[in-house]
């Protein structure tokens, strides 16, 4: 990669990173407040234009599994939106554009050009072991909006539970060993993944305090109708 590229994209790497960053701290202000685990629409907004970001980041690093995974989150943000029934609030323009702009940045790295290109991607230099740990990482750290995309749709809304931050714990850690070990080193992931283990870990504890006060508050209202 040019140096020129290199730093295009790091400081568009390094911005989708930052703006991950403040919905996770934005969310966890938010939950800490409440004394449980609250997911704001600001959070799904951000991580959407985050996650385009990180495409173009992807992109330009010609890392198959940061572009693959984002793809998929990406959706699943704009369906996590339209749960909340925010989709449909966004200006016109901005939603068509939210559709279109992925596909037409993907046909335009499919052509190529002098920053990035899909046979640059196919033949990247990162060995196959550190690939198989990033692809392991990314696909837990994906599942989990999988798994948070499936309990929402069964619930009819859009929530965070318990199993989405474990998953995003163990995801987060791979990913993070993932970017130390890849040649060269990518900071931004690193940057990226180090404030979310905390956050990750302090939401799993809140949660697992309002589970066991709400199984509190059942046996005590049993007792009460006895």
């Amino acid at each position: 990669m040019k140096l020129d590229s290199i730093w295009v994209a790091n400081a568009i790497g390094l911005t989708s990173q930052l703006l991950f960053s403040s919905r996770i701290i934005l969310q966890w202000i938010q939950s800490e407040r409440a004394k449980r685990v609250l997911v704001p629409t600001l959070f799904w907004q951000i991580s959407l234009v985050s996650s385009f970001l990180m495409i173009v980041y992807g992109m330009l690093r010609h890392d198959p599994i940061i572009l693959g995974a984002q793809l998929i989150s990406y959706g699943i943000y704009i369906r996590n939106l339209q749960l909340l029934g925010e989709w449909r609030k966004l200006n016109g323009f901005f939603r068509a554009g939210a559709y279109l702009f992925p596909l037409a940045t993907l046909a335009w790295f499919v052509t190529g050009t002098s920053f990035f290109s899909l046979q640059n991607m196919l033949n990247n230099r990162i060995p196959r072991g550190v690939l198989v740990l990033g692809a392991v990482g990314q696909t837990i750290f994906l599942l989990r909006f999988v798994y948070q995309w499936l309990y929402s749709e069964r619930k009819g809304e859009s929530v965070l539970p318990l199993g989405f931050w474990g998953v995003s714990l163990v995801g987060s850690a791979l990913i993070l060993m993932y970017a130390v070990l890849r040649r060269p080193v990518d900071i931004v992931l690193i940057l990226g993944n180090v404030p979310g283990l905390v956050v990750y870990a302090r939401n799993v504890v809140l949660l697992r305090r309002e589970i066991k006060r709400l199984k509190i508050e059942e046996i005590e209202n049993e007792e009460v109708k006895h």
